[in-house]
């Protein structure tokens, strides 16, 4: 039978190590918490690599001096026709300054919902074409105006546009591929920012989005062959040769001069 009373002998290692804990002090434990943190930074630096680059970096609606403009068509006539029926706005952020259905001047035979998006009950209460006209004209005089295929759209709008100030993705030379071959949009958004747009129904706001994105990352690029090709026509203008003279206006000078002598 073991005594109780004997003392059990401890180990040297054991005390050494004891020794050494309490001199340093208690040790907090690892959490739970702290692990859970790890992982949520990690999912957050995942997340940031995958934004989407057509949201909004703020929510200032103001209008800047670069605009981007998207519409949506409706069939009119025979519905070979085409009249606008949705027309968006958006700043250099992407925030959408302007948004509207539009009634157009014609009856409208074929909504082309399946692209458009637009619906018979979009336009029961859209605004005359005349007061959307109107005012896509005042958000757009003086700014550059960015936009895919912009020719359609205004003429759509049965407005104009100085072409100085027109930023048009359908147009921009290093956006194309082969001899002049124009893209689509969902093409570019694809390849240039890694973005899936018009799957089904297009979105005017996102289309806009798409353009002033793909204007705002080349926009050095792009500014810098807009003044050059102006710079060219100026220089091309200087060149131009003086009109010939007529025959009549030499036969007239000569016979000036004889006279004269």
């Amino acid at each position: 039978m073991k005594n109780p009373n004997k003392q059990l002998q401890i180990n040297p290692n054991w005390a050494q190590l004891q020794q050494k804990l309490k001199s340093h002090g208690p040790k907090p434990p690892a959490t739970i918490l702290g692990k859970r943190k790890e992982r949520t930074d990690a999912e957050l630096d995942d997340s940031l690599s995958h934004v989407n680059p057509l949201t909004p970096v703020n929510d200032d609606c103001s209008v800047t001096d670069e605009v981007a403009m998207d519409c949506e068509m409706v069939g009119v006539s025979q519905g070979n026709k085409s009249a606008l029926g949705r027309v968006t706005l958006v700043n250099k952020w992407g925030n959408v300054i302007y948004d509207e259905f539009v009634r157009p001047l014609e009856h409208v035979v074929d909504f082309r919902t399946q692209i458009s998006g637009i619906r018979p009950r979009d336009l029961r209460k859209a605004k005359d074409f005349r007061i959307v006209q109107k005012r896509v004209a005042e958000l757009i005089k003086g700014r550059i105006l960015v936009g895919h295929a912009l020719r359609n759209d205004l003429k759509a709008l049965l407005l104009s546009h100085p072409k100085e100030d027109l930023r048009d993705t359908l147009e921009y030379e290093p956006f194309m591929r082969g001899k002049g071959s124009r893209r689509a949009l969902r093409h570019l958004a694809a390849e240039f920012l890694d973005v899936q747009i018009q799957n089904g129904q297009h979105c005017p706001v996102e289309d806009a989005r798409a353009a002033m994105v793909l204007y705002q990352k080349n926009k050095k690029a792009w500014e810098r062959r807009v003044k050059d090709q102006i710079k060219l026509k100026q220089k091309q203008k200087k060149r131009k040769p003086k009109k010939k003279r007529k025959e009549g206006d030499d036969l007239k000078t000569d016979l000036a001069e004889t006279a004269s002598q």
